[in-house]
C-alpha cells in the first residue's frame, strides 16, 4: 500500500466518521428549539394557584384536572355527557387535544346541542381527541398519532408554532396531568 492510498483511506475514514456525528449534532438544530414545559399564548390564563393552576392539574387524571380549569368547562360537560370521566381517568399516558369553550362557541348552537343529545357522535368526537400515548412537544412535529376514535390527527409547526389537522392552534401545550398530557387547541377537531 502506498503513502498516497494510506492518507486517502485515513481521509475517507475520517470523513466518515465526522459526517453522522455533524448529522447528529445537526438534526436537533433543524427540528427547530422545542419547548419545555407548557407554552402558547393561553398558558397565561392558567389560574396561578389552586387546583386549576398547572401545579394543581399536575397532581389530578385528566378529566379531574380540566374539571378545575375555567377555559375548559364546556368540554368537561361533553364529557360526562358521554360518559367518558372514569376512562380518560384511568387510562394511562395518552394525550388529549382539549378544545375550549371558545372552540366550541364557533359551533352554531343548534348542531352543539344536536351534538351534546347525540352520546355516540359525542363520544365519537371526544375520542377523536385522544391519542393514545404521550406526544411531548418533541414528537409534536413528527405528524401523525392515531386516536382512540381510531381516525389519525396530523400536527405540523415547530418551536411554540403547532396546528392540528391544519385549522385547530395548540393555544396552549403541554400541560401535565397525573396520567396525560394536554394540548388545548383552539377549534373542535371533525373526526375524518
Amino acid at each position: 500500500m502506498t503513502i498516497h492510498s494510506i492518507r486517502r483511506t485515513a481521509v475517507l475514514a475520517a470523513a466518515a466518521f465526522a459526517f453522522p456525528v455533524a448529522l447528529g449534532v445537526a438534526a436537533p438544530a433543524l427540528a427547530g428549539p422545542q419547548p419545555s414545559g407548557p407554552f402558547g399564548p393561553a398558558c397565561a390564563s392558567v389560574p396561578k394557584e389552586g387546583s386549576g393552576s398547572l401545579a394543581g392539574m399536575a397532581r389530578d387524571p385528566v378529566a379531574t384536572a380540566a374539571s378545575n380549569n375555567p377555559a375548559l368547562s364546556t368540554r368537561v360537560t361533553a364529557v360526562k355527557k358521554a360518559g367518558l370521566v372514569d376512562t380518560l381517568n384511568n387510562a394511562k399516558g395518552i394525550t388529549v387535544f382539549a378544545p375550549t369553550n371558545e372552540a366550541f362557541a364557533k359551533i352554531p348552537t343548534a348542531r352543539l346541542d344536536k351534538i351534546l343529545a347525540d352520546k355516540a357522535e359525542l363520544t365519537k368526537i371526544l375520542t377523536y381527541h385522544v391519542v393514545g400515548e404521550n406526544v411531548s412537544p418533541q414528537k409534536l412535529h413528527k405528524g401523525s398519532f392515531k386516536t382512540l376514535e381510531g381516525g389519525t390527527l396530523t400536527v405540523a409547526g415547530s418551536g411554540k408554532s403547532f396546528t392540528v389537522n391544519g385549522k385547530a392552534r395548540i393555544v396552549c401545550g403541554d400541560i401535565r396531568t397525573a396520567n396525560a398530557t394536554v394540548n388545548v387547541i383552539d377549534t373542535v377537531l371533525t373526526p375524518m
